[in-house]
């Protein structure tokens, strides 16, 4: 019993996940990402800054800046086989886990959409990103790691 006790290790288990809703009346595609604030934070801290704090007292005006810095170089999206802008609306913390609010505007048509998102990849190894689409007719779940960071749904 004790040398299978001493094998186990603890894991920790890696993940984001991103919901997409595709708005027509609103034109735009509307983006909530979740992510665990320690694993954001330790990330931020050795890209940015050793002294970013999240989601506490001390958290700055420009600690808070740094999460739309990094998530405008990991998470791309496409739209109709161009590139769109994603536009950092704001944050909360909830828990363990920060709520990060983006959206696309001006999507008059979506015919086909592709995410790229890296989030935490470069990291963590074991990192995998939940994308939830949704529109009118279509709910699609996919799950994107570090083999495969890019995903593209056919929407016609």
């Amino acid at each position: 019993m004790f040398p299978l006790m001493s094998m186990s290790t603890v894991h920790k288990f890696y993940v984001s996940i991103t919901k997409v809703e595709y708005i027509k009346e609103e034109q735009s595609l509307q983006i909530i990402a979740k992510i665990f604030t320690e694993d954001l934070e330790k990330t931020l801290r050795e890209r940015y800054n050793p002294e970013i704090h999240l989601d506490s007292k001390k958290e700055t005006a420009s600690d808070a800046e740094y999460i739309q810095k990094y998530l405008s170089k990991k998470l791309k999206i496409n739209v109709n086989n161009e590139p769109v802008t994603i536009e950092y609306i704001g944050k909360e913390y909830e828990n363990d886990v920060v709520k990060i609010y983006m959206e696309v505007k001006n999507v008059l048509e979506l015919k086909t959409f592709e995410i790229e998102n890296k989030v935490l990849m470069d990291m963590f190894d074991e990192q995998q990103n939940i994308i939830h689409f949704k529109n009118k007719k279509i709910r699609k779940s996919l799950m994107l790691d570090g083999d495969n960071p890019k995903a593209v749904l056919n929407l016609n």
